[in-house]
């Protein structure tokens, strides 16, 4: 595993972290918590030291979680978890994956916290996020206020904002260069293969700031871990279910992705290393990166996903080829994809 600074905060984590939504909620098929545990003491045994969460996750389950697996190693882990979403008034998944209503008062940016630390059973968190933020939230005076008095207190290391939840590109685009160029804070963002327009406007900025980004999704929902077929199918309460309700778009997500990540192979031929870690290492390839922040849902793509950072490195003759190719949409015929 290789270690990065986040930023100019003195902090430093694992390339590689874990996203803890897998393992805290039941949207990726893990219900048995008993597993959840399991792979996040087995992530700290391969070097991971960034777990990202967030306080809905669950209900709070996604922090809870935490405690149970890796609270015996506080001193050794970054922990990272998200507030905004007032799940405490509306409880549970909401009918159509719709939002639950935001607070973004001072006062209950407070008692999130508070409730967040006790979960975790902690005294600190070392990023705390906004959790799909719009501008209004960004630019509040008061909530980034009461921000900076709780990192005075030793309560917060960090401020970031996780930005969502679909991509927007052109609103969380706008989001994630106010969250760097007005509050010198962490954005986290969708980023990928197959996804590049928020990097592409945010990482200059990043870069300028000496701001650390963190991204999510690193493998498109799957499609970029070698692990969706054509004729895969995703069970009842699967995220990806409502990609591929109509086949208009299976064939825009599933199959046209599928087409995509043929013209990728050559990033694995004749090298060792796999589709998903090449994945992870595009992003790294980028100096503003924090860490990168992969779905894990079992030990097998655990231990491919940790090891990601320790494979030989995107040359600059690849990252140009990909360059190419995404910004010529693969150089895919949309007849090959129609009805």
């Amino acid at each position: 595993m290789k270690y990065r600074e986040f930023g100019d905060t003195g902090i430093v984590g694992s390339a590689v972290g874990f996203g803890v939504w897998t393992v805290g909620t039941t949207m990726w098929g893990i219900s048995d918590t008993a597993v959840g545990v399991s792979l996040l003491q087995k992530a700290f045994e391969l070097g991971v030291t960034l777990f990202d969460t967030a306080d809905v996750y669950g209900d709070g389950l996604g922090e809870t979680i935490l405690a149970d697996a890796l609270g015996n190693h506080r001193d050794e882990i970054l922990i990272a978890t998200k507030f905004g979403y007032d799940f405490y008034n509306h409880p549970g998944l909401q009918p159509g994956q719709r939002e639950r209503p935001h607070d973004w008062s001072p006062a209950f940016l407070r008692k999130a916290l508070e409730s967040s630390l006790s979960r975790l059973n902690t005294d600190h968190i070392d990023l705390y996020q906004l959790h799909n933020p719009r501008l209004d939230a960004i630019r509040k005076d008061d909530l980034w206020a009461e921000l900076e008095t709780l990192k005075s207190e030793g309560k917060i290391r960090m401020i970031g904002a996780a930005l969502g939840p679909a991509l927007n590109a052109d609103r969380q685009a706008e989001e994630g260069i106010a969250v760097v160029d007005e509050r010198h804070a962490a954005p986290q963002i969708i980023y990928n293969l197959l996804e590049q327009p928020l990097g592409e406007a945010i990482f200059a900025h990043a870069r300028a700031a000496n701001v650390p980004i963190f991204t999510r999704v690193p493998h498109a929902s799957d499609l970029l871990a070698g692990r969706i077929k054509k004729d895969t199918t995703f069970a009842p309460g699967d995220h990806r279910q409502h990609r591929v309700t109509t086949d208009e778009r299976k064939r825009k997500w599933q199959d046209l992705g599928l087409l995509k990540l043929e013209k990728l192979n050559f990033l694995t031929e004749g090298h060792d290393r796999t589709i998903g870690q090449a994945a992870i290492q595009f992003i790294l390839s980028e100096p503003c990166i924090g860490s990168v922040l992969p779905n894990i849902y079992d030990e097998e793509i655990l231990a491919e996903y940790s090891a990601a950072s320790d494979t030989v490195p995107l040359t600059e003759a690849e990252l140009a080829t990909i360059s190419d190719l995404y910004h010529h949409d693969f150089y895919i015929d949309p007849e090959l994809v129609a009805a």
